[in-house]
């Protein structure tokens, strides 16, 4: 991919008082010229800035509201912590990496779990662990480098767990389509209709799209419920909770820890792959700040936050990487989530729309688990990687239970430990007998995560519609 081009000789970078938040201006500010891309440190003129930074709102909106709609939480609390972590982020970062922080859906399963059990204060105690061993993995990667994570999560691996966590949450899905039947089945439709009857943006927004009509046609059948939406204040601080710590939940969250590693190493190769240019050190920087961001979101109420591949296709199509239109998404974010009013608007949601849109983006989580394997040529001659991928699924999909005091051990987390397990004692065994070891050496170069090389030469292509 080619690096960064001006069409103009341009003044030195001009930096602010907070790290990374300056940029230089790519040529004259508004157009990018053919093979040239915006990078991270420039910027196009502010205008131009506004309207892509509003348009990365867009494609991350559907998913960050989804998540607290389906565990409880909520909606105005994640967006401000959304918007803060993204802004975080990037100062962390030093603006060298674009990225979204959004709410990740590997947290819904643990979360749902816990709050049976502890409540939301619970699922929150949960949240702010998983942001801090993010932040760990984060400091040790930064000293280290990456090459030992992709050691003990080769691809193999970490489709397992990926695909693992969707297809735990399958009942979840059901007891929503359930109870409105009709309304979940239209969402689905839309859904997966909007994939691929639009084009560009809009392309890439079928979740948003699914919602929407499934929510009118829910308005139509008397099942949305605006009763909260009157007694809502127009502008103020939106519900905040203060987290509790419980041992129990440990054994939930700590699965969730793996994919957000996966994602943010995923999403720092491919920015890296579009812009051409060496980001390997900033690697663990990015899972510091997206640790801290889930760290400072559980800490008041909010969701956990990974970065998003929704956002991937507006900057490959649009190829501006500016961390400016970032920083103006966050800025966005952070005014949607002070205004009560529109978290309530989007707490009417109903049933049968998250029944309906929970089916379709579970399934896409445990399918990009798959993906994983696809796009890295993970071999299932070999029997360990036969029994990396169909073990754990198994005890993910009937939610194994194993309790040892006061720690719980579901699906996801027993099934995550068999992956791993299985991938390096059989491993060990096997080079320690002479026979196949069942599993390809570590590559550096490999994209273990939902976003593959696929999907940003789709995104580049001539519609620019690729997620």
């Amino acid at each position: 991919m080619p690096a960064s081009t001006s069409t103009e000789t341009t003044a030195p970078a001009r930096r602010r008082g907070i790290p990374g938040l300056g940029w230089r201006l790519h040529g004259d500010g508004v157009a990018v010229a053919p093979g040239a891309v915006v990078a991270p440190d420039e910027r196009l003129s502010w205008p131009r800035t506004l309207g892509i930074g509003l348009q990365h709102v867009v494609a991350m909106f559907g998913a960050t509201f989804l998540v607290p709609l389906i565990t409880g939480f909520p909606p105005s609390t994640t967006l401000l912590f959304s918007g803060l972590g993204t802004i975080l982020f990037l100062i962390v970062t030093a603006g060298r990496v674009p990225s979204y922080l959004g709410s990740s859906f590997a947290f819904l399963a643990p979360v749902g779990a816990s709050m049976g059990q502890y409540g939301m204060a619970g699922a929150l105690g949960g949240i702010v662990m998983a942001g801090a061993g993010l932040f760990l993995i984060g400091v040790v990667a930064h000293l280290a480098g990456t090459r030992w994570i992709q050691v003990l999560m080769p691809p193999v691996v970490t489709g397992s767990i990926v695909a693992l966590i969707g297809l735990n949450l399958a009942p979840a899905a059901w007891d929503n389509v359930d109870a409105a039947p009709v309304t979940a089945t239209v969402t689905i439709a839309a859904m997966l209709l909007a994939g691929v009857v639009f084009r560009g943006l809009l392309g890439r927004l079928s979740v948003l799209v699914g919602v929407v009509v499934g929510y009118v046609v829910a308005l139509l059948r008397g099942e949305v419920d605006f009763s909260g939406v009157g007694d809502a204040a127009w502008v103020g601080l939106p519900e905040l909770t203060a987290p509790s710590f419980h041992l129990g939940v440990v054994g939930l969250f700590v699965p969730v820890v793996l994919v957000l590693v996966a994602e943010n190493v995923g999403h720092v190769k491919s920015v890296a792959l579009m812009t051409g240019k060496n980001l390997d050190p900033v690697t663990g920087r990015a899972l510091m700040a997206d640790g801290a961001a889930t760290m400072l979101a559980g800490s008041g109420g909010g969701s956990g936050t990974t970065t998003y591949a929704e956002n991937i296709g507006v900057m490959a199509s649009s190829k501006v990487y500016s961390t400016a239109a970032y920083l103006v998404a966050g800025l966005f974010a952070v005014a949607l989530g002070l205004l009560p009013k529109i978290g309530a608007l989007i707490a009417t949601v109903p049933v049968g729309v998250l029944g309906g849109a929970g089916t379709v983006l579970y399934g896409m989580i445990g399918v990009l688990g798959v993906r994983i394997w696809v796009q890295n040529r993970v071999d299932f001659s070999h029997p360990i990687n036969l029994a990396v991928a169909g073990v754990p699924l198994i005890i993910a999909i009937a939610n194994f239970t194993m309790t040892l005091g006061e720690v719980v051990f579901e699906g996801i987390a027993l099934g995550s430990v068999a992956a791993l397990a299985i991938h390096h004692g059989l491993g060990a065994v096997a080079r320690l007998r002479g026979t196949a070891p069942g599993a390809a050496a570590a590559d550096d170069d490999a994209l273990a995560s939902p976003v593959g090389r696929e999907d940003l030469e789709a995104a580049e292509g001539p519609e620019g519609s690729g997620r």
